[in-house]
This record gives C-alpha cells, sequence and structure tokens, in this order.
C-alpha cells in the first residue's frame, strides 16, 4: 500500500503525534513526581487510545488515495484492502 501522495502526512495527523507526545511527557513527569500507580496507568492508555486512532487515522487514509489511484487505473483492490486490514491487526 506504498504511495507516493501518502508521504506527505498532514498537518493534523502531526498534531496528533506532538500531543501524544505531550501526553508521554506527562506520563514521565507523573512518575519522577511518585504519582500513584492508578493515575500513571490511566495516563498512558490514554496516549494508547491516541496511538491507536492514529494508526487507524494514517491506514484510512492511505487506503482511500491507494484505492482512488488503482481505480483510476482500472487495478483490482482487493489486496489494497487485505494489506490495510494486516496493517491494523499488527498494531495490536
Amino acid at each position: 500500500m506504498e504511495n507516493q501522495e501518502m508521504n506527505d502526512y498532514s498537518q493534523d495527523m502531526k498534531n496528533r503525534l506532538k500531543r501524544i507526545e505531550g501526553q508521554v511527557r506527562g506520563v514521565l513527569k507523573m512518575m519522577e513526581e511518585g504519582k500513584e500507580c492508578k493515575d500513571v496507568i490511566t495516563q498512558l492508555s490514554a496516549a494508547r487510545s491516541a496511538m491507536d486512532r492514529s494508526i487507524g487515522y494514517i491506514v484510512a487514509k492511505n487506503l482511500e488515495t491507494c484505492i482512488r489511484s488503482s481505480e483510476e487505473n482500472g487495478e483490482p483492490t482487493d489486496e489494497l484492502i487485505q494489506e490495510a486490514v494486516q496493517m491494523i491487526v499488527k498494531s495490536r
């Protein structure tokens, strides 16, 4: 599912990852301050959830671009869809 068009990740996607980076830094600070385990885990879970959504977003956008390109060229799209599913499964 490699496509040159998807090498230009949107600013929205970069901003999402910067927020996740901030969440992880916040978790490290919580650990350094000796915060409760429950609170640290809650924040780690939130960061993981944000990461999962980011993966889904990237795969979906890439799949959309690849399918449009394939359809324009009269190529089958079944393999693209299967590859996208595999990328999501591997990320779990």
